[in-house]
C-alpha cells in the first residue's frame, strides 16, 4: 500500500463529510459536548483508500477522569505511531474504499467490528470464502486473514471499524500474529 500520508479536512471520496461529537461534563456534572469537529482524512494507496480515526483508547477499561482518555488520544494521534490496532486499547476508524479497489490481504491481532455505512463491499477470507456486505451489515473479524473489495466501478464504499486489542490467538499450534501484507504503508501495531 503506497503511503500518500497526506491529510485533509475533506473526504477523499464523494461521500459526505462526517463529524465527531465527544461528550463530557460541565462543573455541575451535566452532560455537554466537549469537542465537535469534522473528521480528518489520510489518503493511502494512490488515493484509493482513505482513513479517519475519530477516537482511540489506550487502556482498558479507559480512564475518563480529568479527560485522561482525550489527552491519551490526542497524544497518540500526534505521535504518528498508531498502527491498525492500539495495543491494550481500541481504535475507531472510518475507511473509504474507491470504486474497483481491493486492499491487501491482512490480519490484525484484534477483535474488530466492521459496519458498512455506504455502498457494498466484499469480505474475502484466505480460505477462499467471499461474502457481500451491504449497508448496515456487520463483520466481526476475529484475527482472521481477510481483504475488502469494492466491486462497484462507480461508487465508493464506506465502513466504520472498532478495533480492539486481543490476547494472542493460537490455532492448530500456530500463533495468528498481525500480518499487514507485503505492501502496507502502515506502522505495525506492536501487539
Amino acid at each position: 500500500m503506497a503511503d500518500n500520508s497526506s491529510t485533509s479536512p475533506q473526504p477523499l471520496s464523494n461521500l459526505p463529510q462526517l463529524n465527531r461529537f465527544v461528550t463530557g461534563h460541565n462543573p455541575e456534572g451535566k452532560a455537554i459536548v466537549h469537542t465537535h469537529n469534522p473528521f480528518t482524512w489520510a489518503a493511502y494507496d494512490d488515493n484509493n483508500l482513505a482513513f479517519s480515526v475519530p477516537f482511540t483508547t489506550s487502556t482498558f477499561p479507559p480512564d475518563l477522569n480529568d479527560d485522561a482518555d482525550i489527552a491519551a488520544h490526542e497524544q497518540l494521534m500526534a505521535s504518528g505511531k498508531l498502527g491498525l490496532v492500539n495495543p491494550r486499547g481500541t481504535v475507531l476508524r472510518c475507511v473509504d474504499f474507491a470504486p474497483g479497489y481491493s486492499c491487501a490481504m491482512h490480519r490484525t491481532q484484534s477483535l474488530d467490528y466492521g459496519i458498512v455505512i455506504e455502498g457494498e463491499i466484499d469480505m474475502v477470507l484466505d480460505s477462499g470464502e467471499r461474502h457481500l456486505l451491504k449497508r448496515g451489515d456487520v463483520a466481526v473479524q476475529r484475527a482472521t486473514l481477510h481483504q475488502w473489495v469494492n466491486k462497484s466501478q462507480t461508487s465508493w464504499a464506506r465502513m466504520i471499524f472498532v478495533l480492539q486489542d486481543c490476547q494472542p490467538l493460537v490455532v492448530a499450534g500456530k500463533e495468528m500474529r498481525e500480518d499487514l501484507g507485503d505492501t502496507s504503508a502502515l506502522p505495525p501495531s506492536g501487539n
